[in-house]
């Protein structure tokens, strides 16, 4: 409601509701008029507008003074439109309406019904009469006059009868308002015996006025009479105090004062035909003393009085103040005004307002500034908890971060993985330590790619050894397929790795052993999930004694893969260092093709490596949010041919769909 926007925007939903309603322009704006009523109503501001006047004529009498009194204060970006009323003898009202806004006219008449309709339960005839653009005006230019006729009023008495209006003035033609004599008994009876007070009453004036000019001048200290040449005849006190000038001979308004509102020439007729709106009046700067320095000028708002009898307009008014900064600005002070003016309350009671709006606001901006750092706060603690899943496989993560205590858990069946770069003591007793780090650093960041292609969880790395498992710590019946395609799988990743020492293609040993293995994390600081049992030392040696560019695995791997699709050699009986002989095997090939094993689409007849490089830059840092249902391109690679005894998680789920979307990116 604090915001102020383009009135383009407003165009724009008027034009898009006329079309899909099917309605013109007018009709749309009228009616959106009175649910602007309604809005009101909802946000508190049908007080103000039931306070207006008791019937729709009074209250449109005070319609510009709300805009200019309390709007425009409320809301400093407000460009409010100027209203001044005209009433005719036949119960006509003509309601003049000055913009700088066009086209919104039939949205004034939507509002002025529904006020009508919503506080005095009443029924009006309202059009536009005449639209004309004024060129003598300063500002609102933009005039269009509105005719308002009441058709059906419903209001009623307390016993259900309707109340007769009788009109207690009445217009001779030229302006001049006399009273009608009325039976004042009458009405006191009528108050008496039937228990209501009725709509209008007669006034009564004293034959003579019982006050001397010095008295009148002291007790309205702020006004200014004037009479149809504008010259001044008469001040209040205080103005005579700021403005000492205006009290010589032959001073005239137009020269110590501009209007501000409503935007009209300097001229008697002008502010005799916007008599009904409220003034403001601002002194030329160059007419205040020199002692006034660059203090803002007066400025003076109220109600001109048109005297008939004196030929002269009289300006009742008071200094446009909203606090006591602007009251000091002005070298002013509270007892300038005079105790019966209520701008004393006002101007009091705004200041509270203000001291209140600023703390508001001050509460909004930390209500603003909380909301940022709880935004950073939870992106922060996104990356957190990433970097906590880079560490942990994602359960155990969860757990951590519930401050869940992670027990140790065992596991039947697994399959481990080691592997190790093939005369890597050689290549960093020739090469800089930064080439060697730059070297695993890429080699590792495909194998890391390559943990997600075939849902296996990377344990550790320790120099040049990479360990990876299957089946923990989601158990799945194809663990021992996927670490043994991993293994083929990291071969051919390696193989587009160069040594820096010699320039030759990186040769890695694999070894695999499956058996029963107990996982847990160990440490606070830098907590760290890792595998205890003879199956990890068992899988160390199958590495150990393997030979390059080979996948080494034990009989108890050969027996969970045969038939699997892969192809093995026997390697016979083996020394293996602390287990004796043992019969080991070498995998040949898997039925999948290296395509396949790389998480590459298995149609593309691109480069290879070339492929991979551009792959692994899209996937190293993959957002398990970017989905996409497509193709399954490694649909074989895990499986096998054996698809649906596959057990598929929610988590290998994502990320196999994270996979399909950057592959459906290279194609």
């Amino acid at each position: 409601m604090n915001t102020s926007y383009d009135d383009a925007i407003m165009e724009k939903m008027i034009m898009a509701a006329s079309r899909i309603l099917g309605l013109d322009d007018s009709t749309v704006l009228q009616q959106y008029g009175e649910y602007f009523i309604d809005f009101c109503m909802e946000a508190g501001y049908d007080a103000i507008l039931r306070a207006l006047g008791g019937n729709l004529q009074d209250m449109l009498d005070n319609l510009d003074y709300m805009h200019y009194g309390y709007l425009t204060i409320t809301y400093t970006e407000m460009n409010a439109p100027s209203f001044q009323v005209e009433r005719r003898q036949d119960g006509e009202i003509l309601l003049h309406y000055y913009t700088d806004r066009k086209g919104y006219a039939d949205m004034v008449i939507g509002q002025v019904r529904g006020c009508a309709k919503k506080f005095f339960n009443t029924e009006i005839d309202m059009k536009i009469v005449s639209q004309r653009y004024e060129e003598d005006r300063s500002a609102k230019r933009e005039h269009i006059v509105l005719s308002i006729k009441e058709t059906v009023c419903k209001r009623t008495k307390g016993r259900g009868t309707k109340i007769k209006r009788r009109l207690t003035n009445e217009t001779n033609g030229t302006g001049d308002a006399r009273l009608v004599a009325l039976d004042r008994w009458s009405s006191i009876r009528d108050a008496v015996m039937d228990g209501y007070v009725p709509e209008t009453f007669d006034a009564v004036y004293p034959e003579q006025l019982l006050m001397d000019s010095k008295t009148f001048c002291e007790i309205l200290p702020f006004h200014i009479m004037f009479d149809e040449e504008l010259h001044v005849k008469q001040l209040g006190t205080v103005v005579q105090k700021y403005l000492p000038a205006v009290r010589f001979p032959g001073a005239r308004m137009d020269f110590f004062f501009h209007i501000l509102h409503p935007e009209i020439p300097f001229y008697i007729e002008h502010i005799r035909t916007s008599i009904s709106s409220q003034f403001i009046l601002e002194t030329r700067r160059e007419k205040m003393p020199s002692s006034w320095g660059g203090r803002p000028t007066l400025i003076l708002r109220g109600q001109m009085i048109w005297l008939s009898q004196h030929q002269c307009m009289v300006f009742m008014c008071s200094p446009k103040v909203t606090s006591l900064s602007e009251l000091e600005e002005m070298n002013m002070h509270l007892s300038d005004i005079a105790l019966h003016d209520v701008l004393r309350d006002f101007v009091l009671l705004n200041q509270q307002r203000q001291a209140e709006a600023e703390l508001s606001k001050q509460l909004e901006m930390k209500k603003e500034e909380l909301r940022g750092m709880s935004d950073a706060l939870k992106a922060m603690q996104k990356k957190t908890e990433k970097l906590l899943e880079t560490m942990l496989p994602r359960p155990v993560a969860e757990q951590l971060r519930d401050g869940k205590k992670v027990e140790a858990a065992s596991y039947d069946e697994v399959t481990i993985l080691f592997s190790d770069v093939v005369t890597f003591t050689n290549i960093c007793s020739e090469c800089k330590p930064t080439q060697v780090v730059t070297m695993l650093n890429e080699m590792y960041m495909r194998f890391d790619r390559l943990t997600t292609v075939h849902d296996v969880y990377k344990v550790e790395t320790i120099g040049d050894a990479y360990m990876v498992t299957g089946g923990l710590p989601i158990p799945t019946r194809t663990h021992a397929e996927r670490v043994v395609n991993m293994g083929l799988a990291m071969h051919l990743a390696a193989a587009n790795v160069k040594s820096p020492a010699t320039g030759k293609i990186l040769q890695i040993r694999v070894g695999i052993h499956s058996g029963p293995t107990v996982a847990g994390v160990v440490g606070e600081k830098m907590p760290r999930y890792c595998l205890f049992g003879d199956t990890v030392n068992t899988a160390s040696r199958m590495e150990s004694h393997g030979i390059p560019g080979k996948v080494h695995i034990s009989m108890k791997t050969y027996k969970l893969i045969k038939r699997r699709g892969f192809v093995c050699a026997s390697r016979g009986p083996t020394e293996i260092k602390g287990k004796g002989l043992m019969n080991t095997y070498f995998v040949e090939s898997s039925a999948a093709t290296d395509n396949q094993l790389l998480g590459l689409p298995t149609d593309s007849t691109a480069d290879v490596a070339q492929i991979e490089e551009e792959h692994l830059l899209r996937m190293h840092y993959t957002d398990d949010n970017d989905y996409c249902s497509t193709q399954n391109f490694t649909s074989s690679v895990i499986s096998n041919g054996e698809k649906m005894g596959h057990q598929q998680t929610p988590i290998h789920g994502r990320i196999r769909r994270s996979i399909q979307s950057k592959l459906c990116t290279i194609l």
